[in-house]
């Protein structure tokens, strides 16, 4: 049985912070007036933050997630009735702290998920970074999961992401330098490595450097921006392409998922202080001793 998503990935140009919510507002309802078959809307890191600011300065925007600006797009998200992933936003945290925040806003305007930044890119960014991964699940459809820009040079992030049951990894990114041809390959290798769909979405020019895709299961580019001009990619997911790569394979061969045997010893990973169990290996968290021809 599909699990679909229809989905609308938007590289466009940041929102200047003092440009009123309704014209964000217009944008998306535009959207989905031109994709009317979309179920998430997915927009780029800090969309609703045009200047590259110092910290101060972005403390003074800040707001905490109860406030007034996700109040606000939880009210469109249920007017639009769609998953609205509205980029990142300057979430306002305790004792004055500041992060780089990702929400998750379910068709019925709940706040679904938050995920704070946990790698900023530094020294530039002045974000406090965050000390969580965080997926969401979508009723019918499947188990989203988020990393924003720079945590995509960091495999532990997707990886975690897709062992807590993460099918598509929604990476929102702000990229205005020369190294967005290193992204994409990363987009795609995370993909691959995890046997998960990858979303990578980019602003668009003159600040951003674009080229915004969607990545399957497999790394197969589905659909892409070959340049930096603000445009919409749209497709239509389906989650059950995940469970098909990891029953058969990639190519029809490689199920990393299923690699270890009944008795494989832990393996330690001293970078970590830890180790690799291949009891728990699984993102299904059960035997490993099971059919690896699963019925599920």
């Amino acid at each position: 049985m599909s699990r679909v998503l229809p989905i609308a990935v938007v590289q466009a140009q940041p929102q200047k912070t003092n440009e009123p919510p309704i014209h964000f507002s217009e944008h998306a309802h535009s959207v989905l007036k031109s994709f009317p078959q979309t179920k998430m809307i997915v927009y780029p890191e800090l969309h609703l933050f045009h200047a590259d600011l110092n910290k101060q300065a972005l403390l003074e925007i800040a707001e905490p997630l109860d406030g007034a600006r996700v109040s606000a797009l939880r009210e469109l998200a249920a007017d639009l009735g769609v998953w609205l992933i509205p980029g990142s936003v300057c979430e306002l945290g305790a004792n004055g702290k500041l992060f780089n925040t990702a929400l998750a806003l379910s068709p019925e305007g709940v706040l679904v998920a938050s995920y704070r930044k946990v790698f900023p890119w530094r020294p530039f960014e002045p974000f406090d970074a965050g000390d969580q991964f965080v997926t969401f699940e979508m009723p019918g459809i499947g188990r989203a999961g988020f990393s924003i820009c720079y945590d995509s040079w960091f495999p532990e992030v997707t990886r975690h992401l897709a062992w807590m049951g993460a099918e598509v990894v929604l990476n929102l990114v702000k990229t205005t330098t020369c190294d967005r041809t290193q992204e994409i390959v990363l987009a795609r290798a995370n993909a691959i490595v995890n046997q998960v769909f990858v979303v990578s979405v980019n602003c668009a020019g003159p600040i951003g450097t674009g080229q915004s895709l969607i990545v399957d299961p497999e790394g197969l580019v589905r659909t892409a921006t070959v340049g930096t001009e603000a445009t919409v990619l749209t497709d239509v997911l389906d989650l059950e392409q995940v469970t098909r790569v990891r029953r058969y394979g990639t190519a029809g061969l490689t199920r990393i998922w299923d690699h270890f045997k009944p008795g494989d010893q832990p393996l330690s990973l001293p970078l970590y202080g830890g180790e690799i169990d291949p009891q728990r290996w699984n993102p299904d968290h059960r035997p490993i001793s099971r059919s690896t021809d699963r019925e599920d």
